[in-house]
């Protein structure tokens, strides 16, 4: 971490309210999640193979890319978020704006964790940007969906950190709020999945960090036990 990536680090704890750090131990690279699901041989580069040129749905003809997703394919934590901005489909990768750079923030911050943002998995609901970062709608989820449960399901995460409204409803098949949702742990296909904020949602409403900041305590500790 050069000193620029250090001082963005201690920004995002001053912001949270955090005075005190304890120095971890040297990292390491997180262990494997185990074996692929047993009766399939669905890689994420077959995933996004099927996916092709993608015409499913009415966001298509407007993108400039198509976000898969990025990352770990054998990550132990994967983060979801609800769909690509601008800078995302220009580049074709998820979380690379303002957003996404808190997003590397928060992953890296928990220093017991060992994790930089290459060790985890990051990818969207939606994978084409709505017109003007609207609100996903439900015919584009539907389009999407199968293809975000088969990258979760190739990667086979502990844990999946739901970011945002969207992303929790998704995944977790439910229409409640991202207020009742976040920061609770719930099981669904052989993971542990928890919901938090959006780091689009903190850059708007930066005293909600420290929730945010609570949420990742509860997957550092979470993910402590699963390895044990």
């Amino acid at each position: 971490m050069n000193l620029n990536e250090l001082a963005g680090q201690l920004e995002f704890f001053r912001d949270i309210g955090v005075d005190s750090l304890t120095v971890g131990a040297a990292r390491q690279h997180p262990q494997a999640p185990g074996a692929p699901m047993q009766g399939t041989d669905m890689t994420l580069e077959s995933i996004r193979a099927e996916i092709g040129d993608c015409q499913r749905c009415k966001l298509a003809p407007a993108r400039t890319n198509i976000v898969f997703g990025s990352g770990n394919s054998k990550a132990e934590l994967v983060f979801v978020g609800e769909a690509p901005g601008f800078d995302e489909d220009r580049q074709g990768v998820p979380f690379v704006g303002r957003a996404g750079q808190l997003l590397t923030k928060i992953i890296e911050a928990e220093a017991s964790l060992n994790l930089r943002r290459e060790d985890v998995y990051i990818c969207n609901v939606l994978k084409c940007r709505p017109p003007d970062n609207r609100n996903p709608e439900p015919d584009e989820v539907a389009a999407c969906n199968p293809f975000l449960k088969k990258q979760l399901a190739t990667i086979k995460p502990k844990i999946v950190c739901c970011l945002g409204t969207f992303a929790a409803q998704t995944v977790l098949q439910t229409a409640a709020p991202i207020s009742k949702l976040r920061g609770k742990f719930f099981d669904m296909d052989g993971m542990r999945v928890i919901a938090t904020f959006h780091p689009a949602y903190l850059l708007r409403s930066p005293d909600k960090k420290r929730e945010v900041w609570e949420d990742m305590k509860q997957i550092r500790a979470e993910l402590f036990r699963l390895r044990s």
